[in-house]
């Protein structure tokens, strides 16, 4: 795979945005995280994997970069990409951009382990999450992001 997929589309409602009139920045982080959990389900780890395995998926990282505002009413679509995939690891990226204009609006890097919810400790994912995992790889530039 060599580009981003859409993994969340969706529009800023008045009640996302705060005193300044843009959307709020846990606003941001609630569109990053719909996009994790779709693209997490493109590599297997699906809602139903995660109940029957005793397994899930937490960050271990999150960093963000807010390159334009967002204001209500404006659409936005995230786009997103794996980086690198461990044994128990995988960091992504995250494109938020304004669904009219396709400026970018902010990029989120994320670091989220595998883990076995009974013994609250991370483990290996599968061979066969990490294969497809590996398969979504994209060369994706982010040192410009956090000067």
């Amino acid at each position: 795979m060599t580009e981003l997929i859409e993994t969340c589309r969706g529009t800023v409602y008045p009640w996302q945005c705060d005193h300044i009139g843009h959307m709020n920045v846990m606003w941001y982080v609630g569109k990053f995280d719909e996009g994790t959990w779709n693209f997490l389900a493109r590599i297997g780890a699906t809602p139903s994997y995660l109940r029957d395995n005793s397994r899930g998926m937490a960050a271990l990282s999150q960093k963000i970069a807010y390159r334009r505002e967002v204001k209500a009413g404006e659409i936005i679509v995230v786009r997103s990409a794996m980086l690198e995939v461990r044994k128990k690891t995988v960091r992504f990226v995250h494109e938020m951009r304004n669904g009219e204009t396709d400026d970018i609006a902010a990029v989120c890097e994320l670091v989220g382990v595998h883990m076995d919810t009974v013994a609250r400790k991370s483990c290996p994912m599968p061979p066969e999450m990490i294969h497809r995992a590996e398969a979504m790889i994209v060369d994706y530039d982010l040192v410009g992001l956090w000067r």
